[in-house]
Parts: C-alpha cells; sequence; structure tokens
C-alpha cells in the first residue's frame, strides 16, 4: 500500500519570505494531491482500475497528466494511494461512530448507517468496485482491498463475539462467518439502493443486523427521526 512521505521540518533562513512561500508550495502540493485522489477514487468507482485513464483522472481534477506523475508515479501508485485515502476517511467518518458506542450491537448498527451515508457518494464505492475486479487475482491492488476487507470483518466478528458474550446477539454460525454475511448483506444493500436516500441508511441497517438474528430498531427512531 502507498506509505505517505512525511515531509521534513523547514530549516530557519535568514530569509523572511522562505517560510510562507515554503508553507504556500506545500499547501498547493496537499490541494493538488487530494484533488487528484478524490478524481481517480470516482474514476475508479465509475470505470474500474483496467478501463482508468490517467490522462481523463487529471483534467477532470483539474490539473495535467504531468502533474498527476509529479505525484504519483504510475496507476498502480494513484490507486494505492486512492484506497488509503478513502480508508483514512471511512475510519474518520464511520469508524468514529463505531468507537462512540461500547455496546456491540449498538456499534453494529452505528456501522450499518455510518457505511451507507458514507457510499451515498460515488468515491466511496472503489474498494467495492476494485474488490469485484481483482477476485482471485495475486496483485497489489487486489491484495491492499483483500487486506482492508479482512480488517473490517475482523472488527465485525469481534463485535459479534462481544455481543454473544453479553447474550445481545443469538448464538449461531461462527462469528467470522456471521461478519462475512453481515458486510456482504450491508454492502450488496447499499450498492442495490444507490440514489435512494435516506430509505438506504434504513434498509441497510435492517438488512445487515437482519443476518445477526436481531430485529430493527423501533420505528419511531429508525424511520421517523430520519
Amino acid at each position: 500500500m502507498h506509505v505517505r512521505n512525511e515531509s521534513k521540518p523547514d530549516r530557519p533562513s535568514g530569509r523572511g519570505s522562505a517560510g510562507p512561500s515554503r508553507s504556500s508550495q506545500a499547501d498547493r502540493r496537499a490541494r493538488t494531491r487530494a484533488a487528484l485522489l478524490e478524481s481517480a477514487a470516482r474514476g475508479l468507482s465509475r470505470y474500474g482500475y483496467g478501463n482508468l485513464r490517467l490522462e481523463q483522472v487529471a483534467g477532470e481534477a483539474g490539473y495535467t497528466r504531468g502533474a498527476l506523475y509529479h505525484q504519483f508515479k504510475d496507476k498502480q501508485d494513484l490507486t494505492l494511494a486512492a484506497l488509503e485515502w478513502i480508508l483514512d476517511t471511512w475510519e474518520r467518518e464511520v469508524g468514529r461512530l463505531v468507537d462512540q458506542e461500547s455496546e456491540p450491537v449498538a456499534a453494529l448498527r452505528a456501522m450499518a448507517r455510518g457505511h451507507a451515508v458514507f457510499c451515498r457518494r460515488d468515491v466511496a464505492r472503489m474498494a467495492i468496485a476494485l474488490r469485484l475486479e481483482f477476485a482471485g487475482q495475486d496483485h497489489p491492488v487486489g491484495n491492499a482491498v483483500e487486506s482492508s476487507y479482512e480488517e473490517l470483518v475482523t472488527l465485525c466478528a469481534r463485535l459479534i463475539d462481544a455481543g454473544r458474550a453479553t447474550r445481545s446477539i443469538p448464538p449461531g454460525p461462527p462469528a467470522r462467518t456471521m461478519a462475512l454475511a453481515f458486510v456482504g448483506a450491508l454492502e450488496g444493500t447499499v450498492v442495490a439502493l444507490v440514489g435512494q436516500a435516506p430509505h438506504g441508511e434504513v434498509l441497510a441497517e435492517r438488512a445487515a443486523v437482519g443476518v445477526l438474528g436481531l430485529t430493527p430498531e423501533a420505528p419511531g427512531r429508525a424511520e421517523g427521526q430520519r
């Protein structure tokens, strides 16, 4: 997976304008990088890796192909960086909701609702598209996607085990099997209900927790308050 390069602190300079100039350059570089990553994620969601054209990625971001190659060495490097960007964004927006819940079932419900909202943006479906495209292949991009998917399944399995320990989730097949079903139901519902906000959030939660043997929350919270 792409590894971010940590910038070294600016050295003191006798020229008063050196600091602001370097800072401005770093800011411009960061803005360029963010725009290119978002454009790449959108293109990967729509067209997949094989059909992704770097000229189009750069153009839709408002930059030249040369600017893209100044930041990324090739399509694989760009894709790995875009995947990392998406995963970091998911952690901030969805993982944060999961971490806020102390009860396993509440955490799984929060994950389902948050993931559905997250996937309203076309860039968020990039990981799903790449996982399907690279299924069964030994490729750096496919391996990175599978690694991130395994982390999600492991998290869900851990929450399911914790829920069973408190008897808030009924017994059943192994936790990993249930976690795979949970993630599959969640992603499948999200993909099927593209453009169906706000119903997708409610139905994604129902589908995901349903495989765990749980019932949806009361209509007053699940529907009336959305």
